[in-house]
């Protein structure tokens, strides 16, 4: 097994660049390692073999680029959390401290996890199609640098005032959705903005998860927000938020409206997801499963 470091020297606060990892990996044992960028990756590619091991050290966006040429290439994935978020490394309950990841490397334990597939790209937590889509699209950096992985709420409430909603009709293998919507995500994981949870979900459970939210005032959407975090529950018999685990989805809106994927922006709508289980092989001693509905 060759080991191939995806450096992404933007992520985060920028501290976490490929000399920070190449010396913990050193450590345990993992010395001849290439290093190499997402960007340039007609220069270095076709070198890579079946089996070896593509380390991401970045965020989310980072871990998405080099999961798809994973897959193309039969490669196996470890993620070195480096950014914001992190979200994807949060379902394989990853460390943050750096010499336990580099173990965990060292020790090569592989995981299966799901891969949502939308046209020709792939995601590995969550398409948002509304208002989710504008911290990825109107969060600074200056609300980066100072809240974090908050920084998604920080922005989303920033907006709410001014958003009525949509109309969009939400279909999946188990029922058709519609009305006007505040938000519409469809996540793989377990985890989106910055940890939030998702109940009932997993990255192997072979499902999407679509996350739909109901405009409604502000205090009522504060309620809500606050109950699921409180109780990692989704009410069954709220209005407010509907959660659905589906197979595949499909979301047509009277207007076009922008999708990000994985904090990227990824298209307008129509937007179509099927969920490919078990597709993808990444270290990781276990996938994490969130509580349960009510």
């Amino acid at each position: 097994m060759a080991y191939w470091l995806v450096d992404s020297p933007g992520s985060g606060d920028g501290s976490r660049n490929a000399d920070f990892w190449l010396a913990h990996l050193q450590q345990q044992g993992i010395t001849d390692v290439e290093v190499c960028h997402l960007e340039d990756q007609k220069q270095w590619r076709s070198r890579v073999s079946e089996g070896d091991c593509l380390m991401a050290a970045g965020g989310d966006g980072t871990v998405n680029g080099v999961a798809e040429l994973c897959l193309k290439i039969g490669a196996i994935l470890a993620v070195l959390p480096s950014g914001t978020a992190n979200d994807f490394a949060r379902n394989l309950d990853i460390p943050s401290e750096p010499g336990e990841v580099a173990r965990l490397v060292a020790e090569g334990t592989v995981q299966k996890v799901d891969v949502a597939v939308s046209g020709e790209r792939i995601f590995l937590n969550v398409a948002h199609i509304g208002l989710g889509t504008l911290p990825s699209r109107q969060a600074s950096s200056p609300t980066k640098k100072w809240f974090g992985q908050f920084s998604y709420v920080v922005t989303l409430f920033q907006q709410l005032g001014a958003q009525r909603g949509f109309k969009a009709r939400i279909q999946t293998d188990k029922s058709v959705l519609e009305g006007r919507w505040l938000s519409v995500a469809v996540a793989t994981g377990a985890y989106f903005g910055g940890g939030h949870e998702i109940p009932e979900a997993s990255a192997n459970d072979g499902l999407l998860d679509v996350i739909a939210v109901r405009p409604r005032p502000l205090a009522q959407l504060l309620f809500a927000y606050v109950m699921v975090r409180l109780n990692g529950k989704t009410p069954r018999r709220t209005s407010t938020v509907i959660q659905v685990k589906t197979g595949w989805c499909q979301v047509e809106t009277s207007h076009p409206k922008t999708v990000t994927v994985d904090g990227d922006e990824a298209g307008k709508t129509p937007f179509k997801a099927t969920c490919q289980a078990g597709a993808l092989r990444v270290i990781g001693t276990g996938v994490i499963q969130t509580g349960q509905h009510e």
